[in-house]
């Protein structure tokens, strides 16, 4: 056992738990009026994002953690690995304390890339281009996704203002919400436990103590960080009407699942955001709030290009500081 890359990998649980529970479970709370409870929900996404990965696979963590930089030897990876995680924290919390949050894992990303060229690694710069590729590609077709969601709801009988039915499929949403985080966002979290300790995700998405640890730590990283970052996502894109949970969380959960299916690595709040613009758009584009629409791109824009350049630059003080 690595008990420091135990502590990291841990770590790192906890706060892609504040990172992303906050703005997966948070919009659904904040746009339904009568969604599931706070604790209900970051539960049900804790478990996903744990037993995701033992149940539909583990392409995505693969692509994450065995891929994208080639092992270079011991000591190599594990600097590589702890510089890249540092980055993708810091730019990821930096911009959260601006109110944004961003993607962590277009974040883990960047940093990987640049702490595998700060080592000296072999970066798989095609694998690289094509997740950046869906990461662009992934909020345009959430937001075409709830135009197209929106159509077909909305001819369903007594859909519109119904009550009892609309809460049944605000459960439903979020239950395919939260296994679609399972199965591609999440495993970024796998993905980091599986590099510390050596070996394939695929071996420690069966085991108890990586399963446990991931979770448990996710599930209070969650729950610090579910009422800031909710309102920070929810409350500056778009529209505020009680179905609006439902369209988003089912378009971007689509897209979510449809780029796991492929072992491309995608943000769950990427696609959420998208899915909430075209959930705005249907009812007129001044339903939207653009502002806070470029303000998010921007942030999106800096987080890769960011934590490369901190995941270069902190795996070359490392090494310096070592020799």
């Amino acid at each position: 056992m690595n008990w420091f890359g135990f502590a990291l990998a841990a770590a790192f649980a906890l706060f892609t738990g504040f990172n992303d529970a906050g703005a997966l479970v948070g919009l659904g709370l904040r746009l339904s009026a009568r969604g599931l409870p706070p604790m209900p929900a970051v539960v049900m996404l804790a478990l996903a994002a744990t037993l995701a990965p033992a149940v539909l696979g583990t392409a995505v963590a693969a692509t994450l953690g065995e891929r994208l930089v080639g092992a270079g030897g011991d000591e190599r990876t594990a600097t590589a690995l702890t510089a890249a995680v540092t980055a993708a924290v810091l730019v990821t919390a930096a911009l959260a304390a601006r109110g944004l949050p961003t993607s962590l894992t277009l974040a883990l990303i960047g940093g990987i890339a640049g702490a595998g060229l700060g080592a000296g690694l072999a970066v798989d710069w095609p694998i690289l281009g094509s997740v950046l590729l869906t990461a662009a590609i992934a909020p345009c077709v959430g937001a075409l996704a709830a135009l197209g969601v929106h159509r077909l709801l909305t001819a369903v009988p007594a859909y519109e203002g119904a009550g009892r039915r609309l809460r049944w499929l605000h459960a439903g949403a979020l239950g395919m919400s939260c296994l679609a985080y399972g199965a591609n966002d999440g495993q970024k979290m796998i993905a980091v436990y599986a590099a510390v300790q050596g070996g394939t995700a695929a071996r420690y998405a069966a085991s108890p103590l990586a399963l446990v640890t991931i979770g448990g730590c996710f599930l209070i990283g969650g729950l610090l960080g579910l009422p800031r970052l909710a309102a920070a996502l929810a409350g500056r894109l778009g529209t505020g009407r009680p179905d609006a949970a439902v369209v988003t969380e089912l378009s971007g959960a689509g897209v979510v699942l449809g780029t796991a299916a492929l072992g491309a690595p995608v943000s769950m709040t990427q696609s959420l955001s998208g899915a909430m613009v075209g959930t705005g758009l249907t009812g007129g584009s001044r339903r939207v709030r653009w502002g806070g629409v470029l303000r998010l791109g921007r942030a999106w824009l800096l987080t890769l290009p960011t934590a490369f350049a901190v995941g270069v630059a902190g795996c070359l003080l490392v090494r310096t500081a070592v020799h």
